[in-house]
């Protein structure tokens, strides 16, 4: 049995989100049907890095799974894109020493949330249309998350003991040359449900100067359970990439 790595590419707008579902609309089911077909009709279990919710996207989602197969790498690749999704697309597939865990193993992730400033249609399926922000004050608060915080604040509530997560960086980017979209940035080693979704929506409360920096900052180091915060759309979260030791 030899145990690959993938990374995969998935536009979520049409799926509820990464992990199986009852009514197969998952990323992960998709996938695993693919399999089945490669795998004389043997259910072939996959493992996501993360669980990405519903309206999700991702350009570099991480998982594995163990198959016996006489193809190469680049025909197993092929085979497995070729029964899937046009929405789905598996980007890298190579072989992995038995001990990976796409999960287990992550060292960080980073996510990407896009915004739009203006009402292009061009870009509201996967951009969050915002108005009336105060880019600096924005950019200004998006430093404030930066560094080791309990985030339990900005999450939907679990019952999970350790609420810490650390930032290595937070950034919003203004792209001068089309003053229309707006891109956020964030890298940490761990995120909480949601997290990201309450991270934008507050930051943008700030922008439009609906909540203040001030209360911003009492979330973050003063942290709540069912903290009444804003939260942006799915639509415009990106799973950028996931990190691995070398």
């Amino acid at each position: 049995m030899t145990r690959y790595k993938i990374v995969i590419q998935y536009d979520g707008t049409n799926f509820s989100g990464f992990q199986s579902q009852k009514n197969q609309s998952g990323i992960q089911d998709k996938i695993e049907s693919s399999i089945f077909a490669l795998n004389n009709n043997k259910k072939v279990k996959i493992y996501g890095a993360s669980r990405t919710d519903a309206g999700v996207h991702a350009l570099g989602q991480v998982a594995h799974f163990d198959l016996d197969s006489k193809l190469t790498d680049k025909e197993l690749q092929r085979a497995i894109n070729a029964r899937l999704d046009k929405e789905i697309r598996i980007s890298h597939l190579s072989k992995i020493e038995e001990s990976f865990h796409s999960r287990f193993d992550a060292k960080s992730k980073e996510y990407n949330y896009l915004c739009c400033l203006s009402d292009n249609p061009l870009y509201l399926k996967d951009h969050y249309h915002v108005k009336n922000i105060d880019i600096k004050l924005l950019m200004e608060v998006s430093k404030i998350i930066e560094g080791k915080h309990n985030f339990l604040s900005f999450s939907k509530f679990s019952n999970k003991q350790n609420n810490d997560c650390e930032i290595f960086a937070s950034k919003w980017v203004f792209d001068d040359k089309n003053h229309e979209k707006l891109l956020y940035i964030i890298h940490g080693n761990r995120f909480l449900h949601h997290m990201v979704r309450y991270l934008v929506g507050s930051m943008i409360a700030v922008s439009q100067n609906k909540i203040s920096i001030d209360d911003f900052r009492t979330l973050l180091n003063q942290p709540i359970k069912d903290a009444k915060i804003f939260k942006a759309p799915s639509n415009g979260l990106v799973l950028k990439e996931i990190f691995y030791e070398n």
